[in-house]
């Protein structure tokens, strides 16, 4: 009972310190839904697919291109609003640099609806995984950089724990996510189109599973997205590392189909291969083309792939990088701690120094989005 209490405590910091800030940051605040579609027969027919959209301006915009917020599983928009402890999030740090900023709940997930009758089965993150990955892997030593981890919130003697209340507070906001990547991916990308139709150019920044939205988003629009912003995306190509091993995101760096050249008639064209050995030590081998194929919609892109220190994609997001450049991909591959930002893991946009990882984002975009 005390570590619930607590949790709402420190909840109800967090909007308020939130709300404190916004008022500074934030000229308007409006939201819409896009996409989706009405299935089923008669009285049973409803609407699904559709995605929220809450816009934040800033008072003054002078930002070309906004920016478009993708959280990962399990998550919703309230990652990129503020921190567990109630601090300033990602949100309003790019609004008092004069972007404007669309949050997006994904299709059937938060304010997002999931249909029974239409959508798949659902998922739940649990606790004890949260911890391991997200916010107490050095505790763990699940993987070899997990012990670099000193970034999350909190002086407790269960930092980054359940029982903790900016850990409880954090736990809070999880919500289920749809299990199937092909079915997410799939209502991602058509409601993701439907919003860059009704917005104009973007910049893309993903998070996470939402990685293969950005390369996605971009094959179908490739006018209209100026700029991906990939923070540790979901990989590496073909193969899961470190949480499992399972074979995953048969198109390379997606579950569903890219636009590859030459073109392929089926994912078994890139006659994936592994590595020998890895590039480096606590590094995975990585997998790559066995042929190689370009990705052409997302060439001219300006890309940029970031990597904390301690996370558990700090062994692998490097095949991410190469997969890329092998497709003829030009990009920007950053590990943060080579930038001085250290200690950080994968929910670094909640962690302490989030709006320093925040204001590295803001630079490169200053230098490679025109």
């Amino acid at each position: 009972m005390r570590a619930r209490r607590m949790a709402v405590c420190v909840g109800s910091a967090m909007l308020l310190a939130t709300a404190a800030v916004a008022q500074h940051a934030v000229s308007t605040r409006d939201f819409f839904y896009v996409g989706g579609a009405y299935a089923g027969e008669g009285d049973k027919e409803v609407m699904a697919g559709q995605m929220y959209v809450e816009v934040l301006r800033p008072p003054r915009v002078t930002k070309k291109y906004p920016l478009v917020f993708f959280h990962g599983a399990g998550q919703t928009a309230t990652n990129w609003i503020g921190t567990p402890d109630g601090r300033a999030g990602w949100a309003d740090y790019f609004l008092t640099q004069g972007y404007v900023v669309y949050l997006v709940d994904q299709p059937a997930r938060g304010r997002s609806a999931w249909r029974a009758s239409v959508n798949g089965p659902l998922q739940v993150v649990p606790v004890g995984t949260v911890e391991l990955r997200f916010t107490a892997p050095e505790k763990f030593n699940a993987w070899p950089q997990s012990k670099l981890h000193t970034q999350w919130p909190g002086d407790s003697d269960r930092k980054g724990l359940r029982g903790d209340s900016i850990f409880d507070a954090f736990y809070a906001t999880q919500v289920e996510s749809l299990a199937s990547a092909v079915e997410t991916q799939t209502l991602v990308q058509s409601a993701g189109a439907a919003l860059l139709d009704r917005i104009g150019p973007a910049i893309v920044v993903t998070h996470s599973q939402a990685g293969p939205f950005g390369w996605l988003l971009a094959d179908v629009r490739p006018s209209a997205v100026k700029g991906i912003v990939a923070v540790e995306p979901n990989g590496p190509p073909f193969q899961n590392a470190i949480t499992g091993e399972e074979r995953a995101r048969p198109w390379g760096l997606t579950d569903i189909a890219l636009t590859y050249d030459p073109p392929i008639r089926d994912v078994a064209d890139l006659r994936p291969q592994r590595e020998e050995v890895s590039d480096g030590p606590n590094l995975v081998a990585c997998w790559r083309q066995g042929t190689a194929h370009r990705l052409p919609h997302l060439q001219g892109v300006p890309i940029l792939l970031v990597t904390a220190e301690a996370s558990y994609h700090a062994a692998y997001d490097h095949c991410t990088s190469k997969y890329l450049t092998q497709a003829g991909v030009a990009h920007t591959f950053t590990r943060l701690e080579r930038e001085g930002i250290k200690g950080n893991g994968h929910m670094m946009m909640l962690e302490k120094n989030n709006l320093a990882v925040a204001a590295y984002l803001q630079r490169w975009l200053g230098a490679n989005v025109r």
